[in-house]
């Protein structure tokens, strides 16, 4: 008598589940949920994988120790950093003269814009506040890195420093969500 056939399961994968299924062992990952950018209507979402190895802000927003306000401020701040850092470049006089060079690019209303902000900024957070959200956001330094820069040791200078990043979040959120009000205000 012939053996009665079972029906294997088969996965069934969705055409709009776009996630990456295989990561490098050392990995550090959230899930996202971002705007669909293949989506037919606008406005669907789709849960994305978000790298956080490299990224202290995305870190501190993924485990709840910052909100939404304080990410996107920080997030506004490296923006406009990114900005103005693009400026003009000064001379080089170790460098050979070649005729026909590149002129330089001119200064543009975003990157003026940037740089009055991060003025602004560093004087609302001061040159402490600065130069810790500095560390922390362009050059992706520890809590423990900052204090050792200082020659500051302990658990107590840990938390001074993560308590002090959060008040100069605290104060980007502000100040961001003033410029948006700003913008709304103007259009």
């Amino acid at each position: 008598m012939p053996r009665a056939r079972r029906s294997r399961l088969r996965k069934t994968t969705h055409a709009h589940d776009r996630k990456a299924r295989d990561l490098p062992l050392n990995a550090e990952v959230a899930t996202v949920e971002i705007d669909d950018p293949l989506a037919l209507e606008p406005g669907e979402k789709i849960i994305a994988l978000r790298s956080i190895r490299n990224d202290p802000l995305a870190r501190l927003h993924n485990h709840h120790q910052i909100d939404e306000a304080q990410y996107r401020g920080g997030r506004a701040f490296q923006d406009d950093w990114e900005k103005a850092e693009r400026g003009p470049r000064a001379v080089d006089p170790t460098r050979e003269y070649v005729d026909g060079g590149r002129a330089r690019e001119p200064i543009t209303e975003r990157q003026r814009r940037a740089v009055l902000r991060l003025n602004r900024i560093e004087h609302e957070l001061g040159a402490d506040g600065i130069m810790l959200v500095h560390e922390v956001l362009l050059l992706g330094l520890t809590m423990e890195q900052i204090g050792l820069r200082r020659g500051l040791r302990g658990q107590r200078w840990k938390d001074y420093f993560s308590r002090r990043f959060q008040e100069c979040l605290d104060r980007l959120g502000k100040l961001t969500v003033s410029r948006v009000l700003n913008q709304k205000a103007a259009d």
